[in-house]
């Protein structure tokens, strides 16, 4: 038996309800979405901030270490100084264009670096590598650091503060 009412309360189905939201439940939908990106956005932020601290900190690592790399070489006779160096590079670039052996007759280059990190802090496009970072030189202070005869130490630019609370030109 099949029915064909014309309405389907005839047939037993029920009552036609209304379907969608009500506004009350769009409100709470709303709400929990917003509470959700206020504790979201500032997590995301951070977790930027925690990507650019490991650069630097891996940049800061790499060129120091490469310093003293060129440092031990210097002291070892590998690499040519003139009386009074200090036996550090005179520039950053010179960790990537490397030096001749001095101790090899047939001078071979000394390469320290493949290529110089640039700091993950300084955002202007047609600064170098090189230009990114701070300068010490050997007879500087570390309380205040001023490039000179040669690379000693290097440092970031930025006057930003890190999630430590330490600002960036004092890691």
């Amino acid at each position: 038996m099949h029915c064909r009412p014309a309405s389907r309360t005839e047939c037993g189905l029920g009552i036609k309800r209304a379907t969608g939201f009500s506004y009350i439940e769009m409100m709470v939908t709303l709400l929990i979405l917003s509470v959700l990106a206020v504790i979201a956005v500032p997590a995301a932020e951070n977790m930027v901030q925690r990507r650019l601290e490991a650069e630097l900190r891996d940049g800061l690592r790499e060129i120091r270490t490469a310093l003293d790399a060129y440092k031990a070489a210097s002291d070892a006779g590998r690499v040519a100084k003139a009386e009074g160096e200090t036996g550090y590079p005179k520039k950053l670039e010179d960790l990537i264009d490397g030096v001749e052996d001095a101790k090899d007759t047939k001078r071979p280059r000394i390469y320290f670096l493949r290529r110089l990190p640039r700091d993950p802090f300084t955002l202007s496009p047609g600064t170098s590598a090189a230009q990114s970072w701070g300068r010490r030189s050997y007879s500087s202070p570390p309380t205040a650091p001023v490039a000179g005869d040669d690379v000693f130490d290097v440092y970031s630019l930025s006057p930003a503060t890190g999630l430590n609370g330490i600002p960036y030109r004092q890691w």
